[in-house]
């Protein structure tokens, strides 16, 4: 039968409506139509104990073991006695996390920055802010300005030095892949190849041992390692920074991790309220002058 030329019109049109209803139903919409992120971790988001952690409502915090002090007390990073552990603390409730919602992991000190996904929402221990490292991991702001110090036996030749120049001719070491061993090999440049130790527990026994004439640790740890674990060592001296710009410690993220920019304005808080320079005071009363090495 065939159709009346009107109402084939007629059909076609209301088929085209029909159509273009269904498109434009199932088009992306336009941003500013959209709800909006499905939680409060979206992009750009810090909402107080809803960051987008590696556990919901949890916030892994990642250390060294042993934890030495005076940045842990008692080998303990949970017990919140210690610089580092109370700065961790400090963050975590800027976070909006409690204390127990703080879980500690244990991760070496080189596998903390190397690269790689990471198992912990931020790593505190001691690691230097630097470049080279930035290219396999995040850094917080700083939240300590640090400078490395030598440990030598009382009595030794290099407890005598009074320069730098004064350590080229003895026997050097630090933990691998530390700013401390970088000091050794770019700014003590020694005759001796630097011994490098896996921990600094094994730098102190080689010490105690004679293996190294000195080694060398941020100060701080100097003055821990001197007064309380290797009683008949003395601190050397310190050295000055290099290139005009203070050596930080910063808390580790993964690289381009979301928490980044959150974890950095706790940081920043905390210097600027005073909380910073408060807990260094209580835990790092001890790390005041020592002679500058030149």
């Amino acid at each position: 039968m065939r159709l009346d030329r009107h109402a084939l019109r007629r059909a076609v049109s209301g088929a085209a409506v029909a159509l273009l209803a269904l498109a434009v139903g199932c088009a992306p919409q336009p941003e500013e139509k959209a709800s909006g992120p499905t939680s409060a971790t979206g992009a750009g988001s810090c909402a107080k104990g809803a960051l987008a952690t590696r556990t919901s409502g949890r916030l892994t915090i990642a250390t060294d073991q042993p934890a030495y002090e005076p940045w842990f007390k008692d080998d303990k990073p949970a017990g919140g006695k210690g610089f580092e552990s109370a700065v961790a603390y400090a963050v975590a409730e800027r976070l909006g996390y409690g204390k127990d919602a703080v879980v500690w992991q244990s991760v070496p000190f080189n596998k903390a920055y190397a690269p790689g996904e990471k198992t912990f929402d931020f790593d505190i221990n001691q690691v230097s802010i630097s470049a080279e490292r930035r290219k396999a991991v995040d850094f917080s702001s700083g939240y300590y300005d640090v400078r490395q110090a030598v440990i030598a036996l009382k009595g030794s030749r290099a407890a005598e030095a009074k320069s730098i120049a004064d350590l080229k001719d003895v026997t050097l070491g630090a933990q691998v892949g530390s700013t401390s061993l970088d000091y050794l090999t770019d700014v003590v440049k020694p005759k001796r190849q630097p011994a490098a130790f896996a921990k600094n527990d094994q730098a102190k026994s080689a010490l105690k041992n004679g293996q190294v004439d000195a080694v060398v640790t941020d100060l701080p740890t100097a003055f821990y390692i001197t007064a309380a674990e290797v009683t008949d060592a003395k601190i050397v001296g310190q050295f000055e920074h290099q290139g005009g710009t203070p050596e930080q410690f910063g808390l580790v993220l993964d690289k381009g991790s979301a928490l980044t920019p959150c974890v950095s304005s706790a940081v920043d808080a905390l210097r600027k309220d005073g909380t910073l320079a408060r807990l260094e005071k209580q835990w790092l009363s001890d790390a005041v002058d020592a002679p500058v090495l030149t």
